[in-house]
């Protein structure tokens, strides 16, 4: 039996779930966030909580996870999601452009515009060095860090690019001078 499975959802004052078929719509105070719900697995409220119950220990691999998507979902609709993302290097900087658009300056020839998807929102702080991406689908959100994440991973040699906030890196040693 999944351990993870069969815990309760708390469900706060303020949110409601509802099953439409194959698929689960939360709705709190932040917005609404939908996820897929296989066959075999089943949604119940027991009073304020959600229960996950499946049918048969065929699908014992869905259950841990149809209940941690359903909590992710009621999570970000009450507290929402970040990640925060360090840049590193020398002139190496974000910054916004209107309300959708973060350009970074990266060391390229070319400064880089990335557009942000509806429903994910980033904040920079004054030095332009470290961003904060936030949103309601926690999906969502880690895709956006990691692309940002991918315009220049972190450097083994000299630690320079763009890092989740407290990555610890392995640093390479340099070439040897021959003696």
């Amino acid at each position: 039996m999944s351990r993870i499975g069969k815990k309760l959802i708390p469900l706060p004052q303020g949110v409601k779930f509802e099953v439409k078929g194959n698929t689960v719509v939360v709705q709190g105070p932040k917005g609404q966030v939908q996820t897929h719900l296989p066959g075999g697995v089943k949604l119940q409220p027991v009073d304020g909580h959600i229960h996950v119950t499946r049918e048969n220990d065929d699908k014992a691999a869905i259950h841990g996870l149809v209940r941690a998507l359903v909590n992710n979902a009621v999570e970000g609709v009450t507290k929402g999601w970040t990640r925060e993302l360090e840049i590193v290097g020398i002139g190496y900087r974000a910054e916004l452009k209107g309300k959708n658009t973060v350009v970074f300056t990266l060391g390229f020839s070319h400064p880089i515009e990335f557009p942000l998807p509806t429903g994910v929102t980033v904040a920079l702080d004054p030095k332009q060095t470290r961003l904060t991406v936030s949103g309601i689908d926690r999906q969502k959100v880690g895709q956006v860090a990691a692309d940002m994440r991918a315009l220049r991973p972190p450097d083994p040699y000299k630690q320079k690019g763009v890092r989740f906030a407290g990555e610890r890196l392995k640093k390479k040693v340099g070439k040897t001078g021959a003696k």
